[in-house]
C-alpha cells in the first residue's frame, strides 16, 4: 500500500503565501481589506501558522500591513503612492535600460527578442468580450520588462525592478478593466523592443517612460485623480 507524506508546515506556508500573494496583486482581495489570520487559515485551507507566516512575508513585501490592534490588511493604494512609484520605476529602469543598449551583450539581444516574441503570442484577457485577468499574460509581460533591463548586469536592479513590477501590477489591475479592449499595449511593447535593439538609447528610454507614464494615467483616472503626466 501507498502512503502520501502530508504536506509539511513549511510546505503548506509556501503555497498558502503564494495564493494570497496571488490575489493581493491581483486584486481579488481588494487594497485594505482586513486579513485576519482566521480568515487567511479558511481560505486556502490551512492552519493558524502557516497563515501567519504567509501574512508576516507578505507585510515584509510592502503587500500587506500589520497595525496595532488592527491585524494585518492588504495594502493600501493611493494617487500619491502611484506617482511616486511610476517616477521611481521610470528613473531605475531607464537607466538600466540605457545601461543594456550601451553593453548590448548577445545573451541581452537574445532574451529580449525572445521575451518580445512570447509576449506578443499572449493574449491580455482570458476573455475577449470583457476583461478578465490572464494570468500567463502577467507572467510574459514582467519577464519582457526584466528582459528590458536585463543586460545592466545588476543583480539589485533586476530585484528592485521584480519589486517595483509587482507593486505597479496591484495598481495596474485596478483598471485593466477601463483599458481593455482600447489600449495597444502590444504595439506598445513591440515599438519598446524595437527601440531597445536599435542604436538610440534616448527614444527607448522615452518610449519607456511614456509607457509607464501611460499606465499610470489610467490608473490615476480610475481612481478619480487628476494625471501629472498629461502634456
Amino acid at each position: 500500500m501507498t502512503h502520501l507524506t502530508p504536506p509539511s508546515p513549511r510546505t503548506k506556508a509556501a503555497a498558502a503565501y503564494e495564493r494570497l500573494r496571488a490575489d493581493i496583486l491581483s486584486c481579488a482581495i481588494p487594497p485594505g481589506a482586513r486579513l485576519p489570520v482566521e480568515f487567511v487559515a479558511d481560505r486556502y485551507k490551512v492552519g493558524p501558522t502557516p497563515a501567519r507566516e504567509a501574512l508576516n512575508r507578505l507585510a515584509a513585501e510592502g503587500l500587506a500591513t500589520l497595525a496595532e490592534q488592527r491585524g494585518f490588511s492588504a495594502a493600501e493604494v493611493s494617487p500619491a503612492d502611484l506617482i511616486e512609484l511610476t517616477d521611481t520605476r521610470c528613473l531605475i529602469e531607464e537607466a538600466a535600460l540605457r545601461r543594456s543598449m550601451q553593453t548590448r551583450l548577445p545573451d541581452w539581444e537574445e532574451g529580449l527578442l525572445l521575451a518580445a516574441h512570447r509576449l506578443a503570442r499572449t493574449p491580455n484577457s482570458a476573455t475577449d468580450a470583457v476583461f478578465r485577468e490572464n494570468p500567463e499574460w502577467e507572467r510574459q509581460h514582467a519577464a519582457f520588462h526584466a528582459a528590458l533591463i536585463g543586460g545592466a548586469g545588476s543583480r539589485w536592479i533586476a530585484g528592485f525592478g521584480e519589486t517595483l513590477n509587482q507593486q505597479f501590477r496591484r495598481y495596474r489591475a485596478l483598471a485593466m478593466g477601463a483599458a481593455y479592449p482600447g489600449r495597444d499595449a502590444q504595439a506598445e511593447h513591440e515599438a519598446l523592443a524595437r527601440a531597445a535593439l536599435g542604436p538610440d538609447a534616448d527614444h527607448a528610454a522615452r518610449l519607456l517612460r511614456r509607457h509607464y507614464q501611460r499606465t499610470a494615467a489610467i490608473i490615476l483616472a480610475a481612481l478619480g485623480a487628476p494625471d501629472p503626466y498629461a502634456t
